[in-house]
């Protein structure tokens, strides 16, 4: 989609150039079908940015590449959907380089402090982050999480 390709360079504060994208930029459509979840998907996990769409945790893989790539969002608005999530179910991602079919491998619920859900992989994975429980009022005490691997990937 024009003007949503993510940036592939960055000024930072030193006047060096790193490699990726920009707080904000455009990075993926989400999409799981049996659960009519379709989600857009900018970079950065912050608050501005989890109340515009999904966002693409920092210093995880990008979609499509080796390693584990996280997405958060919030279990009310744009993640309302995962909490009918189940093992087997087929997650679309479309960047501006291909699109990566990952099928769900399991899902856990787990502390807010258990990172480890996002530590690196040595394959392509995609592991989705929310809060838990999905009906609890208020700052939830759990992340329900969604792990799936990589399956399929064509040109976009």
């Amino acid at each position: 989609l024009p003007g949503e390709e993510p940036s592939t360079t960055a000024a930072t504060s030193t006047g060096t150039r790193r490699s990726g994208p920009h707080p904000g930029d455009w990075i993926a459509r989400l999409e799981v079908p049996r659960v009519d979840l379709a989600a857009t998907v900018l970079e950065g996990s912050d608050d501005a940015t989890l109340s515009r769409a999904a966002g693409h945790i920092e210093d995880t893989a990008l979609p499509g590449t080796t390693g584990n790539a996280g997405i958060a969002a919030h279990r009310d608005t744009t993640f309302r959907p995962v909490r009918n999530i189940r093992i087997g179910d087929v997650m679309t991602v479309t960047t501006a380089d291909g699109i990566y079919d990952y099928r769900v491998d399991r899902t856990l619920i787990v502390n807010p402090e258990d990172v480890y859900v996002l530590d690196p992989t040595d394959r392509p994975t995609l592991t989705l982050v929310t809060c838990y429980p999905f009906t609890f009022i208020g700052h939830a005490p759990q992340r329900f999480i969604v792990k799936a691997t990589l399956v399929a990937q064509r040109p976009r």
